[in-house]
């Protein structure tokens, strides 16, 4: 699994360069657009740089890509990744990380219920970051009912009773990053334009 995982992780640099490549864009254009700096997404094309899922995420958005592109798929399209899903009451959870303790990383894909299923909110122990990567979500969260679209995101203490499913006909594809003891994940977020120092965000 290791190997198999270093493989992947390996191919991520060349699938990078592959990519901007194939669409005419200068690094100087992809850090405008996704706020990461050149320095850093010559490091990851070049492999010097591990992948790490707070540059992969807006890297993908970038390039109109799923992760599962970004990272399961050598340059030759052959996944080397082996994860094991779980599937259960229509929803296939594949883990992205194994560690113990600290925020989880998943995948989740749902099953399309045609928005009809009926929602029984549940809560407990947790902080949940989920962001939208194909399809639309409905979330229903304490007395909120909303729908989010690919590139969308959405975070809360899962104490506040919750429940998620499919919108719609098609299925959905999210990423989930869970604290199971309210951890929160922190991301980077660029300055605006007149700005001199960078800005924190938490998500």
């Amino acid at each position: 699994m290791d190997h198999d995982l270093d493989q992947a992780l390996d191919a991520v640099g060349p699938r990078l360069r592959a990519l901007r490549l194939q669409r005419g864009t200068t690094l100087a254009d992809l850090s405008e657009s996704t706020g990461i700096s050149v320095s850093t997404l010559s490091r990851l094309e070049t492999g010097d740089r591990r992948p790490a899922l707070e540059l992969l995420l807006p890297l993908a958005r970038a390039y109109g890509v799923t992760l599962d592109e970004l990272v399961d798929a050598p340059p030759t399209g052959d996944p080397r990744v082996h994860l094991r899903p779980v599937n259960r009451h229509g929803m296939t959870v594949i883990p992205l990380t194994r560690r113990a303790g600290g925020i989880q990383a998943f995948k989740m894909v749902l099953s399309p219920g045609g928005g009809r299923e009926v929602p029984d909110p549940q809560s407990h122990e947790g902080y949940d970051w989920l962001y939208v990567l194909d399809g639309r979500l409905r979330l229903v969260l304490g007395e909120h009912d909303l729908v989010l679209a690919p590139g969308e995101a959405a975070e809360f203490d899962t104490r506040t009773p919750h429940w998620f499913g499919t919108a719609d006909d098609r299925p959905v594809e999210i990423l989930s990053l869970f604290g199971t003891q309210g951890e929160r994940a922190h991301l980077r977020a660029r300055p605006r334009r007149g700005q001199g120092r960078d800005e924190g965000s938490s998500a």
